[in-house]
């Protein structure tokens, strides 16, 4: 059917088969529509040569076509402050915006008592992506000051009971489970914990804790002398290390709350002249690409970054528009190399997603990145 005049909306519904509705999210990339209509109204679109006046359609909806990604500055070799877990996150979150047409703000959060008012108060954005937070005791409080002002906002970070806002984040005890598990299978029986198992680092206290059940499992109890704190970064897992080494007691394998402590424990353990894996096996956990390129290189709990970027934009976009939304876990992986004594990766299975109840608790039984 030929067009009179400069095509709109109406005439891509007519000629796509959908409502005007449906047509309006198609173009805006809200995930609520799927797939192959999205493709069907944007191959309509094109051929009408159709294009969206962003600026007019923003006044329409009263919202800025705009999402913020506030980032939590951390220790770093370099002069990024980026904790080098969150850089393929950062490509995952930018690629699904760009695909859903919206722009992305990033930014490192400025814990000031209004921090929040520079981004959807006052219309910058339409809501905040969270990444990294420091001691999540001291966070909390920010948390719930963003649900007591009504900000949309999701973050990446350990689902906890009770928690303010909605969270997406790996399932870390069952990742400190599987690290200890494949140690154990090797014959492994004095096995440490390197990282701060405490409520102010939740993902690092869930890996313990899945850490200290697969022990139990065992018949064995977590000797309080493996354990010791650190904080995710090289020095703090080399100080960690050198800890444990000190005290005398007997280790040959060292689970690790983060890679970055386990690239630090390998330098300590090799530095007293111990040969990895064979006096002392190590794992890390994110698989961030340095660990593929240590000496051994290094076996690890992965996360999939992939996936994270893609629930935390459409979670976010969900809530902008008013949906009600739950928290979720993705599923982790171990990719197995030869830190543990291993020579190949096993094959990768894509990451399981388990939606929680909106209050965060595991449905009928009953974290720092």
């Amino acid at each position: 059917m030929p067009i009179k005049g400069k095509p709109n909306s109406l005439d891509i519904a007519h000629l796509a088969g959908v409502s005007q509705a449906t047509v309006s999210r198609a173009l805006r990339g809200h995930p609520a529509v799927n797939r192959a209509t999205r493709e069907r109204v944007l191959a309509v679109a094109r051929q009408l040569n159709y294009t969206v006046d962003k600026n007019a359609s923003n006044l329409r909806t009263q919202q800025s076509g705009t999402l913020a990604l506030l980032l939590f500055e951390d220790p770093t070799v370099d002069d990024s402050n980026i904790n080098p877990f969150f850089h393929s996150m950062l490509g995952s979150i930018t690629r699904v915006c760009a695909q859903r047409g919206y722009d992305l703000l990033i930014s490192f959060q400025q814990l000031s008592r209004d921090w929040h008012a520079d981004y959807e108060d006052c219309h910058k954005a339409d809501g905040l992506i969270l990444l990294g937070y420091g001691d999540y005791r001291e966070y909390r409080s920010r948390l719930e000051a963003l649900v007591a002002q009504g900000t949309h906002f999701v973050r990446w970070g350990a689902v906890l009971e009770d928690q303010p806002g909605i969270s997406i984040g790996g399932d870390n005890h069952a990742g400190g489970a599987a690290a200890a598990r494949h140690l154990l299978a090797l014959g492994r029986r004095r096995i440490g914990f390197l990282g701060h198992a405490s409520q102010g680092a939740p993902e690092f206290l869930e890996r313990y804790q899945g850490y200290a059940a697969a022990l139990r499992e065992a018949g064995l109890v977590a000797d309080p002398l493996l354990q010791a704190d650190a904080i995710s970064t090289e020095q703090a897992g080399r100080e960690a290390a050198e800890l444990v080494l000190e005290r005398g007691a007997r280790v040959d394998a060292l689970v690790c709350a983060s890679d970055l402590i386990a690239i630090g424990a390998l330098r300590a353990l090799q530095a007293r002249g111990l040969r990895v894996p064979d006096d002392v096996a190590l794992t890390g956990y994110d698989d961030i690409p340095m660990a593929q390129f240590t000496t051994p290189a290094l076996t690890s709990v992965q996360q999939d970054t992939k996936r994270a970027g893609e629930l935390l934009v459409d979670t976010l976009l969900k809530m902008v528009q008013g949906e009600a939304m739950a928290p979720i876990k993705l599923a982790p992986q171990l990719v197995v190399r030869q830190s543990c004594g291993v020579s190949q990766a096993p094959a990768r299975s894509p990451a399981t997603v388990t939606t929680l109840p909106a209050h965060g608790r595991r449905p009928s039984r009953g974290a720092r990145h």
